[in-house]
């Protein structure tokens, strides 16, 4: 990144921001932030506990100090909860510190990827999960639709997922890295 900037994805459930951002991360030698691990070490418990006992808007408001708090670190890959560039002004401030990229997927595919009890409050315990998913997906839509790069995740590997950020972005690989991966690889 010629700036330092971070990098911020945004996106449905299981388009796999955090997966995505480890490996982009470690790509281009960045450093990798799970903003969900941050407020789930903060609150010393997990997501759907702190939906359980503190509610949503607890949650949302430990999510942002979290977010606000990482938005200033430079050379920053940061993957947000599904629902984190929806609320409390938070995709203005993502959009104002960084180069924000979408990561789409098909409510279907949302629904393949978590399986059953995907551990994810907005979905769970919500009656017909595919009903579920495409309204909250069509609600949130609209903010997807802001970032500065879309990328579509559907019948796509991680890595190349990845790769598509970086490229969108004019990201450029470390040549030295990339060196000592391929001479690994050879070994």
């Amino acid at each position: 990144m010629k700036d330092g900037k971070p990098i911020v994805l945004i996106g449905f459930m299981a388009t796999g921001k955090s997966t995505v951002g480890r490996i982009l991360a470690s790509d281009y030698g960045l450093e990798f932030v799970d903003l969900d691990e941050v407020v789930v070490s903060s609150a010393g418990m997990t997501i759907p506990d702190i939906f359980r006992i503190e509610g949503e808007e607890s949650f949302r408001k430990r999510e942002r100090a979290a977010l606000l708090a990482t938005l200033g670190r430079a050379n920053t890959v940061i993957a947000t909860g599904g629902g984190a560039a929806c609320h409390l002004g938070n995709l203005d401030s993502m959009l104002a510190a960084g180069s924000v990229v979408a990561l789409g997927v098909s409510a279907e595919e949302a629904i393949r990827r978590t399986g059953g009890d995907s551990g994810r409050p907005m979905l769970d315990g919500q009656g017909d999960r595919l009903t579920k998913a495409r309204q909250l997906l069509e609600m949130r839509e609209p903010y997807y639709k802001q970032a500065h790069v879309r990328i579509e995740t559907d019948g796509k590997m991680p890595a190349d997922i990845a790769f598509a950020v970086g490229t969108a972005l004019g990201l450029r690989r470390d040549i030295h890295k990339e060196a000592a991966k391929n001479n690994e690889k050879e070994s």
